[in-house]
């Protein structure tokens, strides 16, 4: 078993696992961390705790220390630094007429990177807006070119339903989303209601997804003949979200019910649920076996 710690560098980023080496360090704490690209500063969000061999990715990096006040103050330089850092770059970048769009730059704590994140129609050459770049900086560049998601994960902002994105408030990862899942929420599929600012079909419906599944096992199947306190009737419809099923009673009304408050057929004969068979069938009750005539006795 090895110990490791979780940390994670930005808000809703990929928790990435190091080995404490020794420094008494706990969830919540800032620390100050080795990575594959320099020294870099993040928060603590896993505490300690052992994990098996086959469950992490060797070599493991450290950590080399709980972050200072020294440290955190150059925390907020840097972030100062990359805001001029992008300024700069929008010009090098209108100088050199290439077809990008900067979304942010990021400095690495100790100063020996600069990371810019673009968005470009397809593939860009760069090369001579990195040399410039060097010259003006003094330390490594480096360009990298992001997707329309990574972008909105970058920028942030506020959903349809209001609410900070997802992706931006709490989600670490991508994961593939389909029209299938609009279609088991019952959404509407017009492009435009599913899809986020990014032009992606929205990261909400792949983790609200599960809820639905489990829920719906639960729930009666549409279709199906139900008994309530108003008579009985058709399932039109369910809603998962408020946990009521929308019944067509065979008098003509159409009204909602809360599921457990619904009575489910077991079947769909006209027999008012008396039958209990599963299709319909009414089981025909055994024949009675003809009676043998009794045999005259012998005479005595």
């Amino acid at each position: 078993m090895t110990k490791v710690v979780g940390v994670r560098f930005k808000k809703a980023g990929k928790i990435y696992y190091f080995d404490p080496a020794g420094v008494e360090i706990n969830a919540g704490d800032p620390a100050i961390v080795e990575t594959a690209r320099g020294l870099e500063y993040g928060t603590v969000v896993v505490g300690p705790k052992d994990v098996s061999e086959d469950q992490i990715v060797a070599p493991l990096k450290k950590v080399l220390r709980k972050a200072n006040e020294r440290d955190l103050a150059q925390v907020e330089q840097n972030r100062a630094k990359e805001r001029e850092a992008l300024e700069v770059c929008e010009k090098k970048v209108q100088a050199h007429g290439l077809d990008m769009r900067l979304i942010d730059a990021e400095y690495t704590f100790d100063n020996s990177k600069i990371i810019i994140y673009f968005t470009a129609e397809g593939r860009v050459d760069f090369r001579e807006l990195v040399k410039d770049l060097a010259s003006v900086f003094r330390t490594r560049i480096e360009l990298r070119q992001i997707g329309v998601r990574d972008e909105a994960k970058i920028i942030g902002g506020l959903g349809p339903c209001g609410r900070e994105f997802c992706c931006k408030a709490f989600l670490g990862d991508f994961q593939p989303v389909s029209i299938k899942m609009a279609k088991e929420q019952n959404l509407s599929l017009n492009p435009t209601k599913i899809s986020g600012v990014c032009g992606r079909l929205m990261c909400c419906l792949r983790f609200e997804c599960d809820h639905y599944e489990d829920t719906r096992s639960s729930m009666p199947e549409v279709g199906a003949r139900a008994v309530t306190v108003e008579g009985e009737g058709k399932i039109l419809s369910v809603n998962v979200i408020r946990n009521t099923l929308t019944v067509h009673l065979d008098n003509g009304k159409t009204m909602d019910f809360p599921t457990e408050e619904v009575e489910v057929r077991k079947c769909n004969c006209p027999m008012a649920g008396t039958c209990g068979g599963a299709s319909g069938a009414i089981e025909a009750e055994p024949e009675a076996e003809a009676k043998k005539p009794k045999e005259p006795k012998e005479p005595k």
